[in-house]
């Protein structure tokens, strides 16, 4: 069983960032494509992002185009969420996963964006 875990979130202001690393200890990590998911109060699971094996291609939810970059460090088995412009519907808790359904995820780190 892959282990995934989060961490980073917190609470930051409007427009304030955060970088969310992701640890994969003991897995095969650069042989997987993988996501970043979230899951808002009250609502369902939202794909955020994807990223290669190599790290060479990315893709992003219209939502957090342009505010989010995803990135990799396959020598460390670690996945980064860097997350700049926050906006008040940023706020969820926050999971890396190995598919783009979040069916496969870590325990999630809590992010709010509020003043």
């Amino acid at each position: 069983e892959v282990q995934l875990v989060e961490s980073g979130g917190g609470l930051v202001q409007p427009g304030g960032s955060l970088r969310l690393p992701c640890a994969v200890p003991g897995f095969a990590f650069g042989s997987y494509v993988m996501n970043w998911v979230r899951q808002a109060p009250g609502k369902g699971t939202e794909w955020v992002s994807t990223i290669s094996r190599s790290g060479g291609r990315t893709n992003y939810a219209d939502s957090v185009k342009g505010r989010f970059t995803v990135s990799r460090d396959n020598t460390k088995n670690t996945l980064y969420l860097q997350m700049n412009s926050l906006k008040p519907e940023d706020t969820a808790v926050y999971y890396c996963a190995t598919d783009s359904n979040g069916a496969q995820r870590g325990q999630g780190t809590q992010v709010t964006v509020s003043s």
